[in-house]
């Protein structure tokens, strides 16, 4: 027997946000599990993925109708990528770009590739809006999303420091046509 799902990503809705923190909630334990520091001092708190959603930025993975994943999809100038160090944007600081934030997929769904889907969205969705520049960072210890980003065709391009606690990221980007 052939089992189908239905997978896609939509824009979120503020009836989604009780899906999204447990996503993010549990992100946050995972990384911590593994002994990486990242997202473990706050960020994103849900004064952040509120935002999101209201400004219209937030998408999900929907599986069979379940929130499986969440991402942001920053349009515009991101502060914490002009100044990056040890390489450079290839198109500059200031060029059109989309920037992928606050990425996550289910634990429970965890293993079956689907931030690959959701990365595959977020590409459409960033091309559908006209950006061919899309950039992306993560935590220098975060081996498993560092793969994620190269394996959909990024390339690292430095560090970047984020926030007001200049965290330090590796900084991927992907021009597409």
């Amino acid at each position: 027997m052939i089992v189908i799902t239905t997978t896609y990503l939509r824009r979120a809705v503020p009836a989604d946000l009780p899906a999204i923190t447990a996503i993010i909630t549990d992100a946050k334990a995972y990384l911590k599990a593994q002994g990486i520091d990242q997202w473990q001092d706050g960020y994103p708190a849900a004064a952040d993925l509120t935002q999101d959603i209201d400004d219209g930025i937030t998408y999900v993975l929907s599986v069979d109708d379940q929130v499986v994943g969440t991402a942001a999809l920053h349009q515009g100038i991101d502060v914490d990528y002009l100044s990056i160090e040890d390489g450079s944007w290839v198109n500059g600081t200031e060029a059109r770009y989309a920037a992928i934030h606050r990425i996550a997929v289910s634990s429970q769904f965890r293993g079956q590739h689907l931030s690959r889907n959701l990365m595959s969205g977020l590409l459409t969705i960033a091309s559908s809006l006209g950006y061919r520049d899309i950039r992306i960072d993560t935590h220098p210890d975060n081996l498993g999303m560092q793969h994620v980003i190269t394996s959909n065709g990024f390339t690292h391009r430095g560090t970047v420091y984020m926030h007001a606690s200049r965290a330090k990221r590796f900084a991927y980007q992907l021009l597409i046509k």
